[in-house]
C-alpha cells in the first residue's frame, strides 16, 4: 500500500484534490474554444472516457465569450487555462471556471495580480500555477544556466509568494518538463519544501507509444514515492487517449478502480491462437467500460487457469478453444471464434451484478 504524501486540500467543482482525496485524472480539450460544437464534442468524448477535469484554453475573448455556454453544458469541472492575458482570468471566472490555470507574474503590475486573485478569492474558486522547463525566466535560466530542478522550483516559489501578498493560498502547482527525470527531480525537492497539492505530469511527452512510457515512468515513479494529487498525460494523439493512459497508471499502482484491468500473456512458442489480435480486439472494446473488473486472457494451459480463476473472468486459451472462467469458476469450453462474444456476455452480467450489489 502506497503511503502518500500529507498535502492540504483544495476543492476544484465538486472534486477534493489533496489530503486522502482520491487521484483524479485530467486533460485538456484540442480544439479551437470559440468553436462551442466542436469543442463540446471533444468535452463528451473525454467526459465519456471517464475524464474527472477538463482543461480549456481561452486564449482571447472570443474563446471567453464560448465558455459561458461550454461550461452550461459540462458535467465535469472546467479549469480554464490563461497564460498572459489578465482580463480572460476575469472572464474565465463570470463564465463558471471551476479553477483558474495562471502564473500571477507573467500576467503584468501587481493591481493585475490583485485584481485577479481578488476576484478568483471571492468565487471560491483555486488555481494551478504551472511551472514549465520550458519556458522558465529569463532571470532563473541566467542564474543555472539551464533548467534545472532547483530553478523550476524557485519559479513556483516565486509564484507563490506572490499569491501569498495578496492573502490567496488556495493553490495547486504543477511542475513540468519534457524530461522524465527533471520532472521527477522537481516534483521532489517541491514536494519536501511545501505541502501544496501537486498536478503531476509530463509536459510534451510526444506520440502515444513514446508518451505513454515517459509519462509512466514520471508520474509512476512519483506517485510510487506517495507524491501527486491529480495528473495529466500529455500526449501528441487524441486527448481521449491521455485518460485511458492515466487510468492505467492509477490502476497499476492500486490508486485507482475504474474499468477494466487486463491480465493478458506476453505469448510464447506454446501459443495455439492469436492472442495478439484477441487482446487488441478486447482493449478496444472494453475501453469505456466504467465498472471495475479484472479480465484474464491467457493463451496456454501453463499459467492460463491459475491466472483466469483468480482475475473476476477470463479464457485460457488451448489450440483453437479455450476455457471460460466466472468468478473463478470454469464455465466449460468456447471456441476461438466466438470467445469474445460469450466474454462480452459475462462482461455484461458482471456489470449487471455489481450495480445491484451483487
Amino acid at each position: 500500500m502506497i503511503e502518500r504524501r500529507k498535502t492540504r486540500q483544495v476543492k476544484i467543482g465538486g472534486i477534493l484534490i489533496g489530503g486522502n482525496a482520491t487521484i483524479p485524472v485530467q486533460s485538456m480539450t484540442t480544439t479551437k474554444t470559440h468553436d462551442v460544437t466542436a469543442t463540446l464534442k471533444e468535452v463528451e468524448r473525454l467526459e465519456e472516457a471517464g475524464c474527472q477535469i477538463i482543461r480549456i484554453t481561452v486564449p482571447d475573448q472570443k474563446a471567453a465569450d464560448a465558455l459561458y455556454e461550454i461550461k452550461k453544458r459540462m458535467t465535469v469541472p472546467l479549469v480554464a487555462d490563461i497564460h498572459f492575458n489578465y482580463r480572460m482570468a476575469l472572464e474565465a471566472v463570470d463564465a463558471g471556471a471551476d479553477k483558474i490555470r495562471i502564473n500571477p507574474g507573467n500576467i503584468g503590475s501587481l493591481d493585475r495580480v490583485k485584481e485577479v486573485l481578488t476576484k478568483v478569492k471571492s468565487a471560491g474558486l483555486p488555481i494551478r500555477i504551472g511551472v514549465n522547463a520550458g519556458s522558465l525566466e529569463k532571470d532563473l535560466i541566467e542564474k543555472y544556466g539551464y533548467p534545472t530542478a532547483q530553478a523550476m522550483v524557485e519559479s513556483a516559489e516565486k509564484h507563490i509568494n506572490l499569491c501569498k501578498e495578496f492573502d490567496f493560498e488556495d493553490i495547486i502547482v504543477s511542475l513540468k518538463a519534457s524530461n522524465a527525470q527533471l520532472m521527477i527531480e522537481a516534483y521532489r525537492l517541491f514536494s519536501y519544501k511545501f505541502d501544496y497539492p501537486l498536478h503531476l505530469g509530463v509536459t510534451e511527452a510526444g506520440p502515444k507509444a513514446s508518451g505513454s512510457i515517459k509519462s509512466s515512468v514520471g508520474i509512476g515513479t512519483l506517485l510510487a514515492e506517495g507524491i501527486g494529487d491529480t495528473i495529466r498525460v500529455s500526449l501528441t494523439d487524441d486527448p481521449v487517449e491521455e485518460v485511458h493512459v492515466g487510468f492505467e497508471i492509477l490502476k497499476s499502482l492500486g490508486l485507482a478502480s475504474k474499468g477494466v484491468t487486463i491480465v493478458a500473456c506476453p505469448t510464447c512458442g506454446r501459443l495455439e491462437v492469436d492472442l495478439f489480435k484477441i487482446a487488441g480486439e478486447m482493449e478496444a472494446r472494453l475501453k469505456n467500460i466504467k465498472t471495475p473488473m479484472s479480465i484474464a486472457l491467457m493463451g496456454c494451459a501453463v499459467n492460463g487457469p491459475g491466472e483466469a480463476t483468480h482475475t473476476d473472468l477470463g479464457i485460457a486459451f488451448g489450440k483453437g478453444s479455450g476455457h471460460l472462467y466466472y468468478k473463478g469458476e470454469n464455465l466449460g469450453k468456447v471456441t476461438e471464434s466466438n470467445a469474445m462474444d460469450k466474454l462480452e456476455e459475462l462482461i455484461d452480467r458482471f456489470e449487471k451484478e455489481q450495480a445491484s450489489g451483487g
